[in-house]
């Protein structure tokens, strides 16, 4: 919206906001906020709103735990589905350390600044996402049960699609927050729903995709369902993907995707743990167009890297990997700094995989490597990495470690 501090004050007078949601993300992407009262909002612009960092998990500091948090002003958004008077707004902020420096393990800095070495190398990205959830009922006493909603397959329509007015509820909601999704279709899972969203730059197709998740579980939540993004809720049916479409320009030219993708297939074992950071991310892998081998194709659904069918600025790569228990901040971040190192080495392009990797003979798949297995696997190839010791901070390594 790029609001200046000012524009947000005067903003959250004249729409008669009392509460602003201070946000932020802890290093597995979970967003975590202090509300403030919208009085104190002058003194969170100009010195932070301190919390206790030693409660937040992966953060680790227990003997000099205060961090502040900074609101940043452009992304102010008002949350449609509370009150309409005395508002809450909702601002994503930067968390620093008391004298101003900025937290090392706060993965959003952290993509900012890969941003930000991508630009002055002439380097830009836009980060698209499609996100995936099942609705499920939730029981007498309003706990969450694991009956879909409905019954439904791939882009059924109403009556069988149950979810067809709450995608719709959803969609409304994120216009209003001035988020724009692109399509949404009911998937191929029992109650399990997907949303497509328009390219941004990649923080703000981050913050995106934190507001997405928050959204659905409150639009479920009045609707009386439950609203679930594992990897694997239902172990007879496909898994939830976050499957994550980019594309870049140099120096103002679009760069073609093919050169996206030696970087990405070069480092796709080493991201995994942080791609897919749950024991069940990897019951999903290998399986229902999920990949399990580092390869790519076009249009292929079973290969790691896709080039989908489009044109023009439509043109992509699409990593089909990652499902939603990724942080997208860290996420994004691994993602850019792998595509600009292929980029920047010249990396060549591999011989695309123009077959079924899912059911493909071992014959045909002896020459591919393979994503890891397990998570136990992933963390192995994460602690033997140079590309993520080099790139990730040691205190969000050590934690998913």
């Amino acid at each position: 919206m790029n609001y200046t501090p000012d524009e947000v004050l005067q903003y959250i007078s004249e729409e008669d906001v009392k509460f602003v949601r201070m946000a932020f993300c802890d290093i597995y992407g979970r967003q975590r906020n202090v509300a403030i009262m919208a009085s104190e909002l002058p003194r969170a612009f100009e010195h932070g709103i301190a919390f206790d960092a030693s409660a937040v998990k992966g953060f680790d500091m227990d003997v000099r735990s205060d961090l502040f948090l900074r609101p940043n002003a452009d992304t102010l958004r008002a949350l449609p589905w509370r009150p309409q008077i005395g508002r809450v707004a909702h601002m994503f902020c930067d968390i620093v350390h008391p004298d101003g420096s900025a937290f090392e393990a706060d993965t959003r800095t952290l993509l900012r600044s890969a941003v930000q070495k991508a630009a002055a190398q002439g380097c830009t990205f836009q980060f698209g996402t499609e996100m995936e959830f099942y609705l499920f009922l939730l029981d007498d006493r309003g706990n969450p049960t694991r009956t879909p909603f409905d019954r439904a397959g791939y882009m059924d329509i109403a009556p069988e699609d149950k979810g067809e007015n709450v995608r719709r509820e959803i969609c409304l909601t994120l216009e209003q927050m001035d988020i724009y999704p692109e399509s949404s279709h009911h998937e191929s899972g029992p109650g399990q729903n997907e949303i497509d969203f328009r390219y941004a730059d990649p923080v703000s197709a981050a913050d995106n995709a934190i507001l997405f998740r928050s959204v659905v579980k409150a639009v479920a939540a009045q609707n009386g369902l439950c609203a679930d993004f594992s990897p694997r809720p239902l172990p007879d049916h496909d898994g939830n993907g976050m499957h994550i479409n980019l594309s870049a320009s140099l120096n103002g030219a679009p760069l073609s995707p093919q050169a996206l993708i030696p970087g990405l297939l070069n480092r796709a074992r080493d991201m995994t743990l942080f791609l897919n950071p749950g024991e069940d991310s990897y019951l999903r892998l290998g399986r229902d167009k999920a990949p399990r081998y580092v390869s790519w194709s076009e249009e292929n659904r079973s290969q790691l890297v896709r080039l989908p069918a489009a044109s023009g600025e439509y043109r992509r790569v699409e990593l089909r990997s990652p499902d939603s228990m990724t942080n997208p901040y860290l996420a994004f971040y691994l993602i850019l700094n792998a595509c600009l190192e292929g980029i920047n080495l010249n990396l060549p392009l591999p011989e695309p995989a123009n077959f079924n990797t899912l059911t493909a003979t071992a014959a045909q798949t002896q020459q591919l490597l393979m994503l890891p297995s397990t998570l136990e696997n992933a963390k192995v190839t994460a602690r033997e990495s140079a590309f993520i010791s080099q790139c990730v901070p040691a205190r969000i390594v050590e934690r998913y470690l």
